[in-house]
């Protein structure tokens, strides 16, 4: 999920008539064909999860880490990396991410088995989760402020929705030849852009055409954003110590990196994740699986003990004093885990068990993910219309409404009475509460606690989505026949996960009626 971005506004207003060089041309063109492919990420592996588990010989529930790794690298380690961002410097970073971006990928597309795919696809969740929000960091300095960066920042939008969409017709199309290509394809673009921002990616003091000319190689050491970000970006945490009599920088602590806490915090969601999904394996009395819940409470709360004994924490936990603030997280994260548990499970049952093609399945999801696409470019005019907690209660609703209706649709399904509906509203749902949940998210925060908020708030959507389709392999491996079952019978042990999705709508909905409730007795 992307945002609706609240960008730091030094700089003068820029005449609307102003038109942009090629080199600001350039920039754009690196920055969202980025975030186009760090977006299509999240859906390419959806539709070539059968054809993974076959060709690995691998069970649901290490297929989930296809899905689960890439979720868990880009919530687990947001906030370390926002520190790296401004500790090291956003091109500096950025490049670096381009070009593990493009390794993870081709490595993944080489991998024999899971364990490989896995760590790959959190590699590749933590690039993303470097390059999202550096991305806007840059717009936000190289593009002057009024129409110049409107127009930038409606373009890097529109890239965002569009690659979920773009992500699954790609895939669709490319798991008919090899799934490897579904992995693999995203190398020789990245490494385009990685050759493009080597020239066009600003350092430090290039920013709004100051600074050294194109084509530096300047590290951009220490730089920082100028200011609060939302959305997809993570506040400045302290920089480092002013610079020496020449003007460099010197090396921060390595304890202001927050390594220890980054740690504990990654590890705790990986072992969460492994516990969850090794239930029906071994049982809850195995130390395979309980061992591992416990391992994940443990290290979590460590990682929570480390941010406030710290004197530079990754998180401000101030941002949680917000009930809006808490309301959202929680929201986006039922409304983002919902839609990817459901289309894990939609996967499987059209593919494993009705044969459809991964190029029709695909295609089955549009009316899920093409909505928001569409009308990217006018979220911020519906919020501002109707008001944030309205548009979060609809679009809570709407979705559980297609989560309820497909609970009662009977196997086999027919797409235009049973699949098409729940589409139709999930994706309705996105359209009324995506940006709406990203505005609200900060709206009653301080503007010096707005970027913290905002990088909690994205940890706790891809934290959502990662427990959310641990849950539901588990609940199709644990409730799966035995083989050789009927196609209605493996169909019929969808429906515990389906009233899981159900359920994890159903809080979104509860949760987004508080919000109405709030907004009734006073501000949240």
């Amino acid at each position: 999920m992307t945002s609706s971005p609240l960008l730091p506004s030094h700089t003068a207003p820029a005449p609307a008539h102003a038109r942009w060089s090629p080199r600001m041309w350039g920039l754009l063109v690196v920055l969202a064909g980025n975030m186009l492919i760090d977006a299509l990420e999240v859906s390419v592996a959806l539709v070539a999860l059968p054809a993974i588990g076959t060709d690995l010989g691998a069970p649901l529930t290490a297929m989930q880490w296809t899905i689960t790794g890439f979720a868990v690298g880009f919530g687990g380690l947001m906030l370390f990396g926002a520190r790296a961002v401004a500790l090291l410097g956003r091109r500096r970073v950025y490049l670096a991410a381009l070009v593990g971006f493009a390794a993870a990928s081709l490595v993944g597309a080489l991998a024999e088995g899971p364990s490989l795919l896995t760590a790959t696809r959190v590699v590749k969740g933590f690039c993303a989760a470097l390059t999202a929000p550096t991305g806007l960091a840059i717009i936000a300095t190289a593009f002057p402020e009024g129409p110049q960066r409107n127009r930038a920042l409606s373009v890097y939008t529109l890239f965002g929705a569009g690659g979920f969409t773009a992500g699954l017709l790609l895939s669709g199309w490319l798991t008919g030849f090899s799934w490897r290509l579904t992995f693999a394809f995203p190398a020789p673009a990245v490494l385009v852009l990685f050759v493009l921002g080597l020239r066009l990616i600003p350092g430090a003091g290039e920013e709004n055409g100051g600074g050294p000319p194109p084509g530096t190689t300047d590290g951009d050491r220490g730089s920082r954003p100028p200011g609060t970000m939302t959305g997809d970006r993570v506040g400045r945490p302290p920089g480092p110590p002013a610079g020496d009599r020449a003007g460099r920088p010197p090396r921060p602590p390595l304890r202001r990196y927050g390594f220890a806490s980054a740690a504990a915090f990654l590890a705790g969601l990986l072992a969460l994740v492994q516990g969850i999904t090794s239930v029906p394996a071994h049982g809850w009395a195995d130390l395979r699986s309980t061992g591992l819940l416990a391992l994940a409470a443990g290290l979590l709360a460590l990682f929570v003990a480390l941010e406030r004994a710290s004197a530079h924490p990754l998180i401000r936990f101030e941002a949680l004093r917000s009930r809006a603030m808490i309301r959202s997280a929680l929201g986006a994260a039922c409304l983002n885990g919902s839609y990817l548990g459901l289309l894990f499970v939609l996967t499987h049952q059209l593919q494993s068990l009705a044969g459809w093609s991964p190029l029709r399945t695909a295609a089955a999801f549009l009316p899920a993910a093409a909505p928001l696409v569409v009308t990217a470019l006018f979220s911020g005019r519906i919020v501002a219309r109707f008001g944030a907690p309205r548009l979060i209660a609809a679009g809570a609703l709407l979705p559980f409404a297609g989560y309820l209706l497909l609970l009662r649709t009977p196997w086999p399904p027919a797409y235009a009475t049973g699949i098409l509906p729940t589409m139709l509203l999930v994706g309705a749902g996105f359209v009324l509460s995506f940006a709406a949940l990203n505005s609200q998210a900060t709206s009653q925060l301080p503007p010096a606690e707005r970027g913290a908020g905002s990088g909690l708030y994205q940890t706790a959507v891809q934290v959502g989505a990662a427990l959310s389709v641990a849950l539901v392999a588990a609940l199709l491996t644990g409730s799966a026949p035995p083989a050789g079952a009927a196609p209605a019978e493996f169909a019929e042990a969808c429906r515990p996960a389906l009233t899981l999705i159900a359920a994890v709508g159903g809080l979104g909905l509860l949760t987004a009626l508080t919000g109405l409730r709030s907004r009734r007795t006073g501000p949240p």
